[in-house]
């Protein structure tokens, strides 16, 4: 097949640049060569612009289609657990159970941190955002390993890779016991990944956490279907950051810092403050109603999606997890009442079901985790926790690239041309 070629018009000069296919998805049009006629792409947001390749997660919005190394998310949620999947992000397969069993040792084997860790929350105030300190302690775990962070040796970035798996739940957790005052739990090497979260969280000395296998199974399914999201702004973050060469605990918590941000990492607490603000079920339909209202700032929250024009493929999933929690639980609490009666309304309401605003994966989720007893000052940092994996899987796949680079972007310059100085004095 003849290479295809695109051409740009520009007072009266042609410039013709290479029209690149992946697998799958869009075809792109490399600009790498345009700065040597003069000019640069501009593209605020990159809301047209490839700023890689990848072979970890596809997304086709459109259809609703999210694949990890080629397998459809709902698959995995189902048929996986998470450390099945963290194992395909990393290496690009499926494990075999050999695989399997080695690996989940080794992550098992390494879930403690330094006991020198521990002394770094003294520090932090007992109010502190849990987000805070995730980030802060995340960036310090690299002052424990600095005779382990060559980032040249692919050995020593997948060591890396599963010390951040293993020990960042114990980490989120010690966030949680620091902010309710309670002692940190150690994890046990008998417990599952999601089951030892749940322990590290909500046991104490004076009695044992019992662990609900249905709660646990959510919990799982929670950490699968945030893994991974794409080239997002926290994963574009962890990859700029990377392409400077900085260790990977330092990328990870930049990583953190943009997940911080509410356009981001936020979604799944805004639907329960959300929820909050309505109150109680009869006050659903005046909510509906301001929300059908395009002149009243009330906008809901958890439903549609920027990126899935149809309908989130992890939803579906996170729905039936979110009715079991919620039917084995049976819990009475009038903010779960309020969502599930919003959830009815939206998938049968014409105006939602014409403007496909379907409850999203950040909807069920925010129930689930409110169902578990997890406050929502915790929501991100467990959406962090989960997205860990994937962000160190894209720092990995970029430094494995023989042509990688540091990320310089440009911009189009609108302040002022040269101009002479005059001192102070003068």
């Amino acid at each position: 097949m003849a290479e295809r070629k695109a051409t740009i018009q520009i007072d009266g000069n042609s410039i013709e640049l290479p029209v690149l296919s992946g697998t799958a998805g869009h075809d792109v049009i490399d600009v790498r060569t345009l700065g040597k006629h003069g000019y640069f792409t501009f593209d605020p947001g990159f809301l047209a612009t490839g700023s890689c390749e990848s072979k970890i997660t596809y997304i086709d919005g459109e259809n609703g289609v999210l694949l990890h190394r080629g397998y459809p998310i709902d698959q995995l949620a189902t048929e996986a657990d998470y450390l099945e999947v963290c194992y395909m992000l990393i290496h690009g397969e499926a494990p075999t159970a050999e695989e399997y069993s080695e690996f989940k040792e080794t992550i098992t084997n390494h879930t403690m941190v330094h006991q020198g860790i521990h002394e770094f929350f003294g520090g932090f105030r007992r109010d502190a955002h849990p987000m805070a300190m995730l980030c802060a302690v995340t960036g310090a775990l690299s002052s424990f390993y600095h005779d382990d962070l060559n980032i040249a040796d692919s050995k020593q970035r997948v060591r890396s890779a599963y010390r951040l798996i293993a020990k960042i739940p114990t980490i989120a957790a010690m966030c949680y016991k620091h902010n309710v005052g309670q002692p940190f739990v150690y994890p046990k090497n008998t417990l599952s990944y999601s089951e030892n979260f749940l322990n590290m969280m909500f046991s104490v000395p004076a009695e044992d956490y019992e662990i609900n296998p249905v709660v646990a199974k959510a919990m799982d399914r929670i950490f699968t279907l945030h893994a991974d999201h794409e080239q997002n702004a926290s994963t574009s973050t962890v990859r700029l950051a990377g392409s400077s060469g900085a260790n990977p605990y330092a990328c990870i918590a930049a990583g953190v810092a943009s997940l911080w941000g509410p356009a981001h990492g936020g979604a799944n607490e805004a639907c329960l403050k959300m929820l909050a603000q309505i109150g109680s079920v009869d006050r659903i339909p005046e909510f509906i109603e301001k929300a059908k209202d395009k002149n009243d700032p009330f906008r809901l929250m958890g439903f549609g999606h920027r990126v899935y024009k149809n309908f989130d493929p992890r939803a579906k999933v996170m729905r039936e997890t979110c009715h079991e929690v919620l039917s084995d639980l049976n819990i009475n609490d009038p903010l779960l009442d309020v969502a599930m009666e919003l959830e009815r309304i939206a998938l049968e309401d014409p105006y939602f079901v014409e403007k496909k605003l379907y409850p999203n994966v950040d909807f069920y989720s925010g129930i689930i985790l409110k169902a578990i007893g997890i406050p929502t000052n915790m929501f991100t940092v467990i959406f962090a926790l989960s997205r860990t994996v994937g962000w160190i899987s894209h720092w990995h796949e970029m430094l494995s690239e023989t042509s990688q680079k540091i990320g310089r972007p440009r911009q189009l310059y609108t302040g002022e041309a040269q101009r002479d100085f005059s001192a102070i004095k003068k």
